[in-house]
């Protein structure tokens, strides 16, 4: 056998991509999946299969086809109880059924979290219907953040100041809502200092974690990151401890090794101390991770492989000043071409990621721009120069 395992890599995008060009070099053999062909995964992948996700009979008869050793979920829109029973006739899922079960919908991984677990996160009410999510918000209170339950990168969420924003809010939801559930929840509203994701590498030797990466969100998605991100030694510590308790409970009756992005909103207290606050959590490579092209020796879709592979993963991971910022689309296009490249470039210690994604539409995170610098505001500064160079020409 010419490869060390069959991957069936379940969602093709900019994450897959990478994690695929780190699964190769390894030596594995991987199938991409997605709903749409030429997908960014599919370009580097040994095979590929389009379906949708939530199609559990197409799902399971490509796992039945290719045999896989491992199915690596790579989006949250997945007919997860298909997981589950693939699970139980030995396939093995990455990190687990169970993961893909609970983080494919926000109510169950914040259950899991504040109800199970007794992690510190916001107040929250979940709605089915615009009259709920109006009795939500009168429990919770205004300022409030509403959002699907099943979503992914931002999308469907709204920041609301007044009753005047539920009705908007509820329909905007809605319609960008992944899967057949119409549900949101409803969270207080948090004025966080800064946010950051914990890169939570669950391996065969234990649990390491990635320098903290800051980052800065418009429309629901992120915009720029960076690492490492500063905070207290406490405060780090804290959400440490708290991202172990919470990797750990995904296990299920998988292995539970795979990269885990988990989110935290950090407030400064008036006694000078810092709280770390419980936010969301991806059982895969995180968008904002992408800082670690050039922050890491090892990215986090290098860490993410060994450890579904088995490999060794270092205990302790360290990262130099770095940042990303993204490339946008602007409209809708299925003819268009970059621009800007070698200006990117020839800013020094710059780099870029192009996609490769067949269309274009408007808010599309087409690329991204790297940089490393001497400090984390430098390189924050000139990602967002270099990517500022990168143009979507229409023909």
């Amino acid at each position: 056998m010419s490869h060390i395992a069959t991957i069936l890599l379940l969602g093709s995008g900019e994450l897959g991509r990478e994690f695929t060009i780190s699964a190769k070099r390894l030596g594995a053999r991987v199938i991409a999946c997605d709903s749409y062909d030429d997908a960014p995964a599919m370009q580097v992948a040994d095979g590929r299969e389009v379906f949708s996700m939530l199609d559990g009979e197409a799902l399971r008869a490509a796992a039945l086809r290719h045999q896989p050793d491992l199915i690596v979920p790579e989006i949250e829109a997945i007919r997860t109880e298909v997981l589950g029973d693939l699970e139980a006739q030995g396939f093995t899922v990455v990190p687990s059924a169970r993961a893909a079960q609970l983080t494919m919908n926000r109510d169950a991984i914040r259950d899991l979290a504040a109800g199970e677990l007794g992690l510190v996160t916001s107040r929250y009410a979940y709605a089915t219907s615009l009259a709920e999510a109006e009795q939500a918000a009168r429990t919770i209170g205004y300022p409030l953040v509403m959002k699907p339950v099943m979503s992914s990168s931002g999308k469907g969420q709204s920041k609301l100041e007044s009753p005047e924003d539920l009705a908007a809010a509820w329909d905007y939801a809605v319609a960008n809502m992944r899967g057949d559930r119409a549900r949101v929840i409803c969270e207080a509203f948090i004025a966080f200092d800064y946010e950051i994701t914990l890169l939570t590498v669950r391996h065969r030797g234990g649990i390491s974690f990635c320098p903290p990466i800051g980052h800065r969100q418009e429309r629901g998605d992120y915009r720029e990151s960076w690492q490492p991100a500063a905070m207290s030694a406490a405060a780090l510590a804290r959400a440490q401890e708290m991202a172990a308790r919470i990797v750990t409970a995904l296990e299920g009756k998988g292995r539970g090794w795979g990269l885990y992005g988990v989110e935290f909103f950090v407030a400064r207290t008036s006694a000078g101390g810092e709280e770390v606050i419980f936010s969301e959590l991806s059982p895969r490579p995180h968008d904002t991770g992408m800082v670690t092209l050039a922050s890491q020796d090892l990215s986090e879709f290098d860490l993410h492989a060994r450890a579904i592979l088995g490999l060794p993963v270092p205990a302790s991971i360290t990262a130099r000043p770095a940042a990303s910022a993204v490339i946008l689309a602007e409209r809708n296009s299925e003819a268009f071409a970059y621009t800007g490249l070698a200006e990117a470039l020839a800013l020094g210690d710059t780099d870029v990621r192009i996609f490769g994604k067949p269309v274009t539409r408007p808010w599309r995170r087409m690329g991204v721009a790297l940089a490393r610098a001497e400090n984390t505001e430098a390189a924050v500064s000139l990602a967002k120069r270099a990517a500022a160079q990168i143009r979507i020409t229409h023909g």
